[in-house]
């Protein structure tokens, strides 16, 4: 049985197809039209989906999309007249969509459906639509190592749900209970977002990465003005601070007063108080998260949890839920935002709606996310021969003995191996790799690779056996979405006079033996590579850590600031050419910079890329 899911037309559209219960291929839009955050219909990645299992749309046996349009529209609506007349100027601002295609979205969906698959309407599979938060449900405890397990939904909004609680046991979810709009802790941490400077939907994890260079000194403001939450963990937001349920901004004047300051400008100064403020909504968000894992726990009978949902990429949040939460392990899908939708949908089909057994592993089904396309050798050389670039095609142990000497001389390459990831992550696929023992490679990935704020972190990849020699974690964090502290015996001693720095100042210290990849407060956003999932860059890892003694690399994903990640060599190879990169390797073929052709146009390119 073939299921092709979707989601689209807010934000992350994806499709992912399931084949007899089995994840067979998953990517979003943005990949293939180089907009990030694409909304579109999703046509590029269903026909990559259908291209890589080998079957034509007619083949599918249902389609199934990620949301009720019907539910959101209800919600709308209700909304509007609740904020009647305040909310008149984005009512009028919605509604011609509303009714122009959302509303009628069923006709849609069949209308670009049969434009792909050349078929009459009636000719097409049948359609089906999946409560949103049912979804991400699926999408986080049906691929799960867990026969069962408590399973948290937490985003800005789907129908009406913002919080949605699950009990998954075997092949089915049951509803436990939600907090309905506009009372959301994804929007509240987007209100804030917005309110610092950066874009909603796609900032927040600036927003994180800011926090530690701040302290908490506004979570008192936070908790007495915006929300009220209870010991559960559940919550209410005061609305006469916010904006988003009626106009067109997220905050309003009183919320501005309340911090006193207007909305920080994009691209302006970044102040102490911005970092502040940063810290303090970083701070509220993970104690919430934590009361309501307790809650969850106390009311379940079940050791395992399952997240989804665009809070759940908080990772600074989850390695918390690890460390202080009761569970005894967690599991997060990697795309866990709205792109993730559309795997769980499928994923609800058949199992819920077709009623079918489900059978678990010891690790997972996503098969390490590496889903998205891949490409041949021969695909690639063909490619640089028409770019007329020079490049070299290596045995394998000769390019990875020779990109060790290379990374351990402070050379950031471009790593382009086997199948696309899944989600907002890069793994190990479609990457940007240096070493990260080097104190400058932090500022130069930031200022000559990828053209984005200096205060951003890097990941480091770590060969999964060894985590528990670097990071105090003692499990796998395949996906990159646990944030742990480096381990005592490899941190830097401090001065006194050094720890009384404050803000982007701190980044002047070396805090470990991989300040590269070491956060100010002592943490990492940690990546463990398997050689079962990706025994590519599990290889690399091992023959740098015998020639360093460092089993680690730091790991960003391929692409500039406001690029989606790369998807096919010619992706890689102009973003290569764009930027400083010295080496580019894509399969068993390695490029340097300086032998390639000079003609490549660099003529204003960033402006080709919206800044995220």
């Amino acid at each position: 049985m073939n299921i092709l899911g979707i989601s689209a037309y807010y934000h992350d559209s994806a499709a992912a197809l399931v084949v007899n219960g089995q994840i067979k291929a998953a990517a979003q839009e943005e990949r293939y039209t180089r907009k990030k955050h694409d909304s579109a219909f999703p046509r590029n990645a269903i026909q990559f989906c259908l291209d890589e299992s080998g079957i034509d749309l007619a083949e599918l046996d249902y389609v199934v999309f990620y949301d009720k349009p019907l539910l959101k529209f209800e919600r709308l609506l209700e909304t509007y007249l609740t904020y009647a007349p305040k909310g008149f100027r984005s009512f009028t601002a919605a509604m011609p969509i509303w009714l122009k295609e959302k509303l009628f979205l069923k006709t849609t969906l069949k209308k670009e459906l049969a434009a792909i698959g050349n078929l009459r309407i009636d000719e097409l599979p049948k359609l089906l639509f999946n409560e949103h938060h049912r979804s991400h449900a699926a999408s986080a405890f049906f691929p799960s190592p867990y026969k069962k397990a408590a399973v948290m939904c937490l985003d800005g909004v789907g129908e009406w749900a913002t919080s949605s609680v699950w009990l998954g046991k075997n092949n089915s979810l049951t509803p436990q209970w939600e907090l309905n709009f506009p009372h959301s802790l994804g929007l509240l941490y987007s209100a804030f977002t917005y309110y610092l400077g950066f874009k909603v939907n796609a900032g927040e994890y600036k927003l994180m990465g800011l926090a530690p260079y701040g302290e908490p000194k506004y979570v008192s403001t936070i908790y007495e003005h915006l929300l009220d939450v209870k010991d559960d963990g559940t919550f209410r937001l005061d609305m006469s601070y916010f904006n988003y349920a009626a106009g067109l901004t997220m905050t309003n004047k009183k919320f501005h007063r309340l911090f006193g300051q207007p909305v920080r400008k994009p691209e302006s100064e970044i102040t102490q108080k911005d970092m502040d403020i940063a810290r303090s909504i970083q701070v509220v968000t993970e104690d919430i998260v934590l009361k309501l894992s307790h809650t969850i726990y106390n009311e379940l009978d079940t050791e395992y949890l399952c997240l989804a949902g665009g809070v759940a990429l908080n990772c600074v949040a989850n390695g918390r839920l690890v460390r202080e939460s009761p569970f005894k392990d967690i599991w997060i899908q990697p795309a866990a935002g709205d792109a993730g939708g559309a795997l769980g949908a499928a994923l609800s089909v058949w199992y819920e709606y077709k009623n079918n057994s489900r059978e678990t592993n010891s690790t997972d089904t996503m098969k390490g996310s590496y889903l998205g396309n891949s490409f041949s050798e021969s695909e690639i050389s063909n490619y640089l021969d028409d770019t007329n670039a020079n490049y070299k095609k290596l045995s394998t142990d000769e390019l990875r003995d020779t990109l060790v000497s290379i990374l351990a001389s402070e050379n950031v390459v471009g790593w382009f191996q086997g199948k696309m990831e899944f989600g907002p992550r890069a793994l190990g696929a479609r990457s940007i790799i240096g070493d990260p023992r080097s104190p400058k490679m932090q500022s130069i990935m930031n200022q000559k690779i990828k053209y984005r704020e200096s205060f951003r972190p890097f990941a480091p990849a770590v060969k999964v056996e060894k985590v528990s020699e670097w990071f105090q974690l003692d499990r796998p964090s395949p996906y990159m979405l646990l944030v742990a502290p480096i381990t005592e015996a490899k941190r830097k001693n401090i001065n006194t006079a050094a720890e009384t720095l404050f803000g982007i100042d701190k980044l002047k210290l070396v805090r470990s033996e991989i300040p590269a990849v070491t956060h100010v407060d002592f943490s990492a956003r940690i990546q463990t590579v398997s050689g079962e999932t990706n025994p590519a860059f599990y290889d690399l890892l091992d023959k740098f850590e015998k020639k360093t003694g460092c089993p680690i690399l730091i790991n960003t994903s391929f692409n500039v600031r406001g690029e989606p990640i790369v998807c096919t060599p010619e992706d890689a190879y102009r973003c290569f050419m764009r930027t400083e990169m010295d080496y580019l390797v894509l399969e068993n073929i390695i490029l340097c910079k300086k032998d390639q052709p000079k003609q490549f146009d660099n003529k204003n390119w960033q402006q080709e890329f919206e800044l995220d």
